[in-house]
C-alpha cells in the first residue's frame, strides 16, 4: 500500500532531511515511524502525503506516484498532523460536513458518514458546539474523525497524541486501534511514545539522521538486545567510564553495553548469564543503583544511535 524507494530529500543550505530510504507498508498493516526530532519522520511524512517535493527516490501511495501523480494519492490518504488544523469557529459538525465536501463526497453520503465516525468516536454530543470548546482529546477525536471522512485507504498519523494527558492518550488508542479493521485503513503512525509503537504497529522502522537503521516487528527488534537488561548507575560520568572498562576486561560487559551519563546499559542472554551484582561487589566498582529489567525499544534505538527515541 506504501511503497518507498531511495527516497532523498535535502532542503536549501545542504540540509539532508532523508538519505535514500527504502521500506513497504502491506495493505492493512500499522507500521511505527520511530525517531528522534529532527530525525527525518516528518519530512517523510511530508513527501508521502504531498507536502514535500522529494529530491531523489520515489514514494507510492495505493500505488499512485505521489510526485506524478499527487491530486489522485491525496485523495487516497487522510492525515492527522501534529498541530490543530480544524477550524475553531465552526462546530465539529461544520468542520466535518466542509472537508466531506472537498473531497467531493456526495451530501446525502457526507451527512450519513459523519454521523457514523460521530458515534464511534463518541462525538454525537459535540457536533453542534464550537470546535473551540473542545477539549484537547475531543478535538483529537474530531481531527482523526475529519480524516476518515472521505474514506482514505491510508492514514497518516503524525504525532496523534502527543500534549494528552495518559488516560485521554489511552482512549485515543484505542479508538486508532480499530481503525484497521473497522474501516478497511493501512495506518503509519510517527510518535516519541515507545508504548504506542508496541501496543499498536505489526512493524517499526527507525530513523535517526534521515536514515533508516533497523526495521522489523516489535518482537524482533526487542530480540536484538536480549532478554533481558542490567542497568547500572555510578556516581559520576568519570566512575561509570571506569567501571564500564572493569566489566569489559571481566567479560561481564560486552561491546554492546553502554554508557549514556553516568548509567550504563548491560544486555544480558540466558545462554551467557553473568552475576553483574557479585561483579560489582568483587571489583568494589563506584555503583550506587541497580536496575533489572525487560528490554525495551529505546534500548534498540540507543545500540544502534548513541541515544534515546525520547530526546
Amino acid at each position: 500500500m506504501v511503497v518507498v524507494r531511495s527516497l532523498r530529500k535535502t532542503w536549501p543550505g545542504g540540509v539532508e532531511a532523508v538519505r535514500g530510504i527504502d521500506f513497504d507498508i502491506s495493505p492493512g498493516e500499522v507500521f511505527g515511524l520511530l525517531g528522534p526530532n529532527g530525525a527525518g519522520k516528518s519530512t517523510t511524512i511530508g513527501i508521502l502525503t504531498t507536502a514535500v517535493t522529494p529530491t531523489g527516490g520515489s514514494a507510492r501511495v495505493a500505488g499512485v506516484d505521489v510526485e506524478r501523480e499527487p491530486r489522485a494519492a491525496r485523495a487516497a490518504s487522510g492525515i492527522v498532523f501534529q498541530d490543530a488544523v480544524v477550524d475553531l469557529a465552526l462546530t465539529g459538525s461544520r468542520n466535518l460536513l466542509t472537508h466531506a465536501s472537498l473531497w467531493g463526497v456526495d451530501p446525502d453520503t457526507a451527512r450519513s458518514r459523519v454521523s457514523d465516525l460521530a458515534g464511534r468516536f463518541r462525538l454525537t454530543d459535540l457536533l453542534d458546539r464550537p470546535v473551540r470548546t473542545y477539549s484537547g482529546g475531543q478535538r483529537r477525536r474530531l481531527e482523526i474523525a475529519r480524516a476518515l471522512v472521505a474514506r482514505p485507504r491510508v492514514l497518516f498519523l503524525d504525532e496523534p497524541t502527543v500534549g494528552l494527558d495518559p488516560r485521554i492518550r489511552y482512549e485515543l488508542l484505542d479508538l486508532i486501534a480499530g481503525l484497521r479493521t473497522d474501516d478497511d485503513l493501512t495506518v503509519l503512525l510517527t510518535t516519541h511514545y515507545l508504548d504506542e509503537a508496541e501496543r499498536l504497529c505489526d512493524r517499526i522502522g527507525i530513523i535517526h539522521e534521515g536514515e533508516i537503521v533497523a526495521l522489523g516487528t516489535p518482537a524482533s527488534l526487542l530480540a536484538t538486545i536480549g532478554d533481558r537488561v542490567v542497568e547500572l548507575r555510578a556516581a559520576s560520568e568519570h566512575d561509570a567510564r571506569a567501571a564500564l572498562t572493569a566489566l569489559r576486561a571481566q567479560g561481564i560487559a560486552g561491546d554492546d553495553a553502554l554508557l549514556v551519563g553516568r548509567t550504563m546499559t548491560l544486555p544480558q542472554r540466558d545462554e551467557a548469564p553473568h552475576d553483574v551484582a557479585a561483579a560489582v561487589a568483587t571489583l568494589h566498582l563506584p555503583i550506587v543503583a541497580t536496575t533489572t529489567r525487560a528490554p525495551h525499544l529505546d534500548d534498540v534505538y540507543l545500540r544502534l544511535t548513541g541515544e534515546r527515541i525520547a530526546a
